[in-house]
């Protein structure tokens, strides 16, 4: 099977569901395809089952393959997932388990249907996670708050006191909706802030400087402690990997 027709990553905003992205990747034999923590949590298409991808601290490694394999996904928002499947994103910390587990099997399997008869996986993700949402009541508006927030580099004191919770309010509410504190989970956004930067070029320095990062050891060390890598070798991977 040959993979030069089809991109091994691609990704763009998911229709009819807010702040989400579906993607695809390609892996090829071989290859391990590493995740690095994001804030989110993905439903996802083996191309046989759907799965459902809880937050991550660290990079999460795929397996490699003996075959090119191709899986999709639908990245929700971070804090908006737990709401549609209905468990606590703590439960789900660093781990991948069948959306089985979560939801009835004929629910699933329903879901499966539409994502198989699907002519691209990305567009039956997007359908079965409108299908699975309906009637489901949305996610706390404040969430997406403290995580523009802390993206934006805000101490998790100031977001606290903008949203009027105190602090152990804050991290209840961060432990359910993204699986951890809101400690971790700027630091997780602001790997992430360093990386779009370093992607587009910048010096590693001065993405540094910009991220909120002490200097540049400091962010050569956050980046391997939850990537594993060294910035040079994240950056090295093109096409998403």
């Amino acid at each position: 099977m040959s993979i030069d027709p089809v991109p091994a990553y691609r990704e763009r905003p998911a229709r009819g569901i807010e702040g989400a992205l579906v993607w695809s990747r390609t892996v090829a034999p071989g290859a391990a395809a590493p995740v690095l923590p994001d804030g989110c949590m993905d439903l996802l298409w083996t191309g046989e089952r759907l799965l459902v991808a809880g937050p991550d601290t660290r990079a999460y490694r795929t397996a490699s393959r003996e075959t090119v394999t191709t899986i999709s996904g639908l990245r929700f928002f971070p804090g908006t997932a737990p709401a549609l499947f209905g468990v606590p994103a703590h439960e789900l910390l660093d781990r991948r388990v069948e959306l089985t587990d979560l939801w009835p099997a004929a629910r699933v399997r329903a879901l499966a249907g539409i994502v198989a008869g699907a002519g691209d996986p990305m567009l039956g993700l997007e359908a079965a996670a409108r299908r699975g949402a309906a009637g489901t009541e949305p996610a706390d508006p404040r969430l997406r708050r403290i995580v523009t927030r802390l993206a934006d580099g805000a101490s998790v004191a100031a977001t606290a006191d903008e949203l009027g919770l105190g602090a152990r309010r804050l991290h209840r509410m961060s432990l359910a909706a993204f699986g951890y504190g809101p400690k971790v989970l700027a630091r997780v956004l602001r790997l992430q802030r360093a990386l779009a930067l370093a992607y587009d070029g910048i010096p590693f320095a001065e993405t540094a400087f910009r991220a909120g990062y002490a200097d540049q050891a400091h962010l050569a060390r956050e980046v391997r402690r939850l990537s594993g890598r060294s910035l040079g070798q994240l950056i090295g991977q093109a096409d998403g990997a």
